[in-house]
């Protein structure tokens, strides 16, 4: 029985023939419950798309990472820095929801693919950008590939969770956070000593990235049928709570999101110059803590959605956005060593809220998993934009360790947190 079990898995991945392909789709269709999850966690897909989350993350991360190279190189002003991000983050943030309502209705399952050949072209126009204006265009290109891909992978990754959608949201987005983590740690050691054309070695990331998501474009098309019709179900059942509380929540979830990512942008984009202006560490060096910090990111976000198919999603939101706080308070006034330890605490933290408050919306609002992955992946991506272009501005008035101390408050936030409907995360939604 077991054997006949992986045998079968095995052909939805490989779809070679006709009778294959719709006995699959036949066994899938049965196995999908209303939230549209396959009866068995597909992990092969779920690591390959881990895998592209890693590759993706990683080339844009390499974007900020180079700040320091880029603002000697082109005479740079802190508030221009910001500007470069937002529009990274508003491409991405703008057109993520869209695609999240389009894919909902016309899912498309080798978009993946093609988002990531847009992410490509921005990266080698990013290598030979001669001008700020074509650096802006390059940023914008990056998050035009970011906004296609996030949505749908999010899709993918509730379609291969056999109902462990918290799991699989957290081994999805880990990918992600690594290689947002050794992004920078590849800058320090590839991209600063050899200048800005050495970013289009990476290049070859995002063609192997390309090559997988072709493969898991094919899974998703032969899992689609199934999927949909269980998509289907699921909005006739609608929601178990009224429109109200709908609303309510997602303002909640909005504000929570708000709150992480305005705090986060100032660690991913200005911890490096903090570092070196109040430690005089060298670039290489202020890297080097932003990877320790990018990995503790990405082992809070490993660990928060496991943890919340568990106890419970409001009690994760809880301890990573307020638990936070007293860290954050303490960080501006540490010294080397203990702004390295804190910065990790923080990190390992705040990281676990994000798949929790993923998998919570789209339960809330079943049968709109796109849309709900685009409008939070989008919201999430908009506030890092606009966090950085408002502390980049901030810090050129009142200094980069003035804006630290203002953003400690910001998980203070997380206060509203009791807002949130208990829910059981072992019982339907």
């Amino acid at each position: 029985m077991a054997h006949g079990c992986r045998h079968a898995r095995m052909e939805t991945l490989t779809p070679d023939s006709p009778s294959h392909a719709d006995a699959a789709l036949d066994a899938t269709a049965r196995a999908l419950p209303a939230g549209g999850a396959a009866l068995r966690t597909a992990f092969p897909v779920l690591l390959m798309l881990s895998t592209c989350h890693l590759l993706n993350d990683m080339i844009q991360s390499l974007l900020p990472a180079i700040y320091p190279l880029l603002k000697d190189s082109f005479a740079l002003s802190f508030g221009q820095v910001g500007l470069i991000t937002l529009t990274f983050q508003l491409t991405a943030s703008l057109l993520q929801p869209l695609v999240g309502i389009y894919t909902d209705r016309r899912p498309l399952p080798y978009s993946l693919a093609l988002g990531m050949g847009c992410t490509l072209t921005g990266l080698l126009l990013l290598a030979h950008a001669p001008s700020f204006p074509v650096l802006l265009l390059a940023a914008a290109l990056v998050g035009s590939g970011s906004s296609v891909f996030h949505p749908e992978s999010s899709r993918v990754a509730r379609m291969a969770s056999g109902g462990q959608h918290g799991l699989a949201q957290s081994v999805f987005q880990v990918g992600g956070n690594v290689g947002s983590a050794i992004g920078p740690l590849l800058a320090a050691f590839i991209v600063m000593p050899r200048g800005q054309a050495s970013v289009g070695w990476f290049a070859l990331a995002a063609l192997v990235a390309i090559a997988l998501l072709v493969r898991i474009g094919g899974w998703y098309r032969v899992q689609l049928p199934a999927y949909r019709a269980a998509q289907a179900r699921a909005k006739h059942g609608g929601s178990a709570y009224p429109r109200r509380v709908i609303v309510r929540t997602m303002v909640v979830l909005g504000l929570l999101i708000f709150s992480k990512y305005f705090y986060l942008a100032s660690l991913s984009s200005y911890y490096t110059f903090y570092l070196m202006e109040k430690f005089a560490l060298s670039a290489q060096q202020s890297q080097l803590h932003l990877f320790y910090f990018l990995g503790a990111v990405a082992a809070g976000t490993l660990a928060g959605g496991p943890i919340g198919d568990r106890i419970g999603r409001k009690y994760v939101i809880w301890v990573s956005i307020l638990g936070v706080l007293p860290f954050t308070l303490l960080l501006p006034h540490a010294n080397l060593l203990w702004t390295t330890i804190l910065s990790i605490v923080i990190g390992l933290v705040l990281s676990s809220a994000f798949a929790a408050i993923l998998v919570y919306a789209q339960e809330l609002v079943p049968g709109r998993t796109g849309v709900i992955a685009g409008l939070f992946f989008g919201f999430a991506f908009g506030m890092g934009g606009l966090g950085a272009a408002v502390l980049g501005q901030l810090a050129d008035h009142i200094g980069i360790e003035a804006v630290y101390a203002i953003c400690a408050w910001l998980p203070a936030i997380g206060l509203i947190t009791w807002l949130l409907p208990n829910t059981d995360p072992h019982q339907p939604r």
